[in-house]
């Protein structure tokens, strides 16, 4: 794998030893060298995005926003920025010229919400649940708390105070964001079964029966139901396919019922994710076999 590729599937940040482990040192510092990537700190990489933006609200007088203050926190994030996204004050006439290759919004930020030329924590999380899909916020939303950036009763309170549309949004991001999932990744597939009806997904709940103790990336505990988001650059030496093996026969023979997705299948094909969720047998449920229609990954994919 490319590092840009390894960064990116991080949600756009990324620690050396990851970087390392999936491709070398030499190739790091080479990505480093060409401007593919950038060291925030010691041992700390990230895509460059944040720096385009801070140069183009250096240029603009504008305050850094949406996913691109994401980044500029260090939050992991279902697709990173591909250009700067900055504001500036509503009434401020803006030349085009100076508009090219920035997604430029206008309107009037509190002072107290700005620190250094960036959107502060509590108020770019809400920003991005306004503008954003409801998976792409929910990982925003989940990398602040997982990063201690925020915490929830902050959340709820800044999404309570929204008074323009998008208050809903606000609020339900708020509601649903949890430190616990570990990236974008297990975030998006969460997002994708809050919308599935008879679903109550929660990450990480730790499963501790017959002498085996697990914490699943999401579990339905009411249906005994437990979701995986597989990543094959993470699982995929011999020794972690053991583990995983022994893993999933240990909660089926528990009486769990367990369902795996790969991360192209989150990521692209959320479509194909909901329907496989959706017909999942429920308790009562006397479908036969020729009832029910296998979903096509290839034809739902986005």
């Amino acid at each position: 794998m490319q590092v840009v590729e390894v960064v990116t599937r991080m949600g756009g940040v990324a620690d050396a030893r990851t970087l390392v482990a999936f491709t070398s040192a030499r190739e790091v510092r080479l990505a480093q060298g060409r401007g593919e990537v950038v060291r925030d700190a010691r041992g700390k990489y990230a895509l460059p995005s944040a720096d385009h933006a801070r140069r183009a609200a250096n240029r603009l007088a504008a305050v850094i926003t949406g996913a691109s203050a994401a980044a500029a926190h260090g939050w992991e994030l279902k697709v990173p920025p591909s250009r700067p996204t900055v504001t500036v004050p509503a009434k401020r006439r803006v030349d085009p010229r100076r508009r090219v290759g920035v997604d430029l919004h206008w309107r009037d930020i509190p002072p107290d919400h700005v620190w250094d030329g960036v959107l502060r924590p509590g108020p770019a999380v809400v920003d991005c649940a306004k503008s954003m899909p409801l998976d792409e916020a929910l990982a925003v939303a989940d990398s602040a708390l997982r990063h201690r950036s925020v915490t929830r009763p902050e959340l709820l309170h800044l999404a309570e105070q929204v008074r323009t549309t998008g208050r809903a949004r606000c609020l339900r991001v708020a509601r649903e964001a949890s430190g616990l999932a570990a990236n974008p990744f297990e975030s998006v597939l969460r997002a994708i079964a809050l919308d599935v009806p008879g679903l109550q997904m929660r990450p990480q709940v730790v499963i501790s029966e017959g002498g085996w103790v697990g914490r699943p990336d999401l579990v339905d505990e009411r249906r005994r139901l437990v979701v995986e988001a597989e990543s094959f650059e993470f699982h995929g030496r011999r020794t972690a396919l053991r583990r995983d093996c022994e893993r999933y026969t240990a909660l089926v023979l528990l009486g769990w019922t367990v369902i795996r997705f790969a991360w192209e299948h989150v990521m692209f094909a959320p479509a194909y994710v909901a329907e496989c969720l959706r017909l999942l047998p429920t308790a009562g449920d006397n479908r036969s076999q020729e009832q029910v229609t296998l979903p096509d990954a290839r034809r739902l994919s986005a």
